[in-house]
């Protein structure tokens, strides 16, 4: 049952936080709750210990004040921020730098991807579509929480949690 929730619950919100992001342009905070809920009855589950519970969520609350810092600048949006946070509960102190280096890398990606998608002229159709009006209006932001996402499911098979999950 812990293997099951360890291979679905993380990675199905992830894909859900990452799809919203480049459908809506928002992220609910019910996804990053969820999130830490999550891991909350995950490490009761796979018993880990409450040190290393606790080390897990100050990683997240770290997390959220540097990220909370970016968004009061206007740098990224409060979505992105909670986002990165509740994945960092998971992560953990021991991957958390590899999940920021990756993201980063991914989100520079995909800001020229998308640059360069609105610099090219675009169907009417299309831009009937919500959605792609939004992403394709030049004055909207990046969709910053589908590098996030990815990052994150990249970097979960590394984590604590995972382990300690899927060996039991």
């Amino acid at each position: 049952m812990t293997q099951m929730a360890a291979l679905l619950l993380f990675p199905a919100l992830m894909a859900f936080a990452g799809a919203s992001d480049f459908f809506t342009m928002t992220i609910s905070n019910r996804v990053s709750i969820g999130l830490v809920l999550g891991f909350l009855v995950m490490a009761f589950a796979i018993r880990l210990p409450f040190d290393v519970m606790a080390l897990h969520l100050s990683c997240g609350a770290i997390v959220l004040a540097v990220t909370f810092s970016l968004f009061a600048l206007g740098w990224i949006g409060g979505g992105d921020a909670k986002l990165s946070a509740a994945t960092a509960v998971w992560l953990g102190w021991e991957n958390v730098v590899d999940y920021v280096g990756m993201a980063s890398v991914i989100g520079g990606l995909l800001t020229l991807l998308i640059i360069q998608l609105r610099r090219w002229p675009m169907p009417q159709a299309l831009l009937a579509r919500d959605w792609f009006a939004r992403l394709y209006d030049h004055e909207s932001g990046i969709p910053y929480g589908i590098a996030l996402a990815v990052a994150g499911l990249i970097v979960y098979p590394e984590t604590l949690v995972w382990h300690v999950a899927t060996a039991a």
